[in-house]
């Protein structure tokens, strides 16, 4: 049973004042970063500091403890992990699906269709032109018109498929700069996630709550989202590993960064930025080798009416080339001027099989990029709502920090009243105290 001090109380009212100082600085922090990416609002946990065992005051005595005052027990980061894994799961998606969205855009835009000059129109003039042919098979414009709109329906086959290829190549090489090279994006992520799991754990391990930095962690991990599904376990000692993607190894072990030797490593479907920019890759070579399998019908088909010489030389969209010249084209299978058989065969092609199967890939194109589109826009909202519900609790809201610093200021004046009491009190208890009659 402890004997009490005169001076105990003093003591008390000073955890009071000391604590209402520690809740008031960290309201200051919590104002500080209002604005400051990735913060997240701290908190200071308070609990009754350890009583005494002190002998009864009343005439039945006894014992009882005697309260001393508050301990601040520790200053805590107002975080969910839910929301973070709900946020970290959405936003892996909506990387992926914006990604993917803006590659198939940039497809439909090389198409350019409907227009005057793509490949549709081009269709179309050379099936007039032979039209024109089979009307007039013995004029020499006519002939001439003929070649002239073969030669710019080939261009258009070409250019439209380097279009689609600078599409994918562009989609490449973003992958690569974000995976390969001595300061790629993921790499220095892992790098930036292996320094900080150093620092946590020293400071977790001297009792230290290094909250400022586990924010700057939690937003590596954010942004690492967004490039690929990422999966997170915190280890007993405070540091974390990171699963990246389909990788096989982990991005981040602890303190270890995954070595050069094995990353970066092959994946096959990542999600995230990464997974868009290989399903762009994937899903216009799809376009492409529709665009060639158009190509190669026109060459089989017009080379099969109009008979040797072949009026196509080629076999898909980038080697497709005109053989004859206006004086070898073929117009019809007789040797009369008049004959027209073979130009009224091709002419007679329009609104055929290869045209159907054009239309076919603009119309995939197009609702491909509508999807995605759709499916961005989906994921827009969706990281939007999880984002509002995770910033509800760890985002900073300027009014409750006023209101709290009022109330910490109260606090902290009422706790200084109190010590002005007891100093009065011990003032009378030393300095008056015997003076009776002197």
């Amino acid at each position: 049973m402890a004997q009490i001090s005169s001076f105990n109380g003093l003591q008390t009212s000073l955890r009071g004042l000391l604590a209402h100082q520690r809740m008031l600085d960290v309201a200051s922090h919590n104002i500080s970063n209002a604005d400051t990416e990735g913060y997240t609002r701290q908190q200071v946990v308070t609990t009754a500091a350890a009583g005494i065992l002190v002998q009864g005051a009343s005439s039945l005595g006894g014992t009882n403890w005697l309260g001393q005052g508050v301990d601040v027990a520790s200053y805590r980061r107002l975080r969910d992990d839910y929301l973070d894994v709900s946020m970290r799961a959405q936003n892996m998606l909506l990387g992926q699906r914006t990604t993917l969205a803006a590659g198939l855009s940039r497809a439909d835009d090389a198409l350019n269709e409907p227009s005057t000059t793509g490949l549709s129109a081009q269709l179309d003039k050379f099936w007039s032109s032979f039209q024109t042919l089979a009307n007039n098979p013995s004029d020499s414009s006519a002939r001439i018109t003929v070649i002239a709109s073969a030669k710019a329906l080939t261009t258009s086959f070409s250019d439209l498929d380097a279009r689609l290829a600078t599409v994918q190549n562009d989609a490449a090489s973003e992958y690569a700069a974000l995976t390969t090279g001595p300061s790629n994006q993921v790499g220095e992520y892992a790098k930036q996630l292996a320094e900080l799991n150093d620092r946590i754990g020293l400071a977790q391990a001297a009792g230290q709550q290094p909250n400022d930095m586990l924010d700057q962690r939690d937003l590596i991990l954010d942004k690492l989202s967004g490039l690929a599904q990422i999966s997170v376990t915190t280890n007993p000692n405070g540091k974390i590993s990171v699963a990246f993607g389909d990788a096989t190894n982990p991005l981040v072990d602890g303190s270890t960064q995954t070595s050069t030797a094995n990353w970066p490593q092959t994946l096959t479907n990542p999600g995230g930025k990464l997974g868009g920019l290989l399903g762009v890759q994937a899903t216009v070579q799809g376009y492409r080798t529709q665009l060639d399998g158009v190509a190669s019908s026109l060459i089989t088909g017009v080379n099969a009416v109009h008979g040797a010489p072949p009026f196509f030389t080629g076999t898909g969209s980038t080697s497709i080339a005109v053989n004859v010249t206006a004086a070898s084209l073929r117009a019809g299978s007789g040797t009369t001027p008049e004959s027209n058989d073979f130009a009224t065969a091709i002419a007679g092609m329009r609104d055929g099989s290869i045209d159907t199967a054009y239309g076919t890939l603009v119309g995939t194109v197009g609702a491909d990029t509508a999807a995605a589109q759709a499916q961005r826009d989906l994921s827009t909202t969706l990281v939007s709502d999880v984002e509002a519900r995770r910033q509800a609790v760890a985002g900073v809201s300027l009014d409750e920090e006023m209101a709290g610093l009022i109330q910490f200021q109260r606090g902290y004046q009422a706790s200084a009243r109190t010590m002005s009491a007891m100093d009065q009190m011990l003032d009378t208890l030393i300095n008056r105290t015997g003076t009776v009659g002197l």
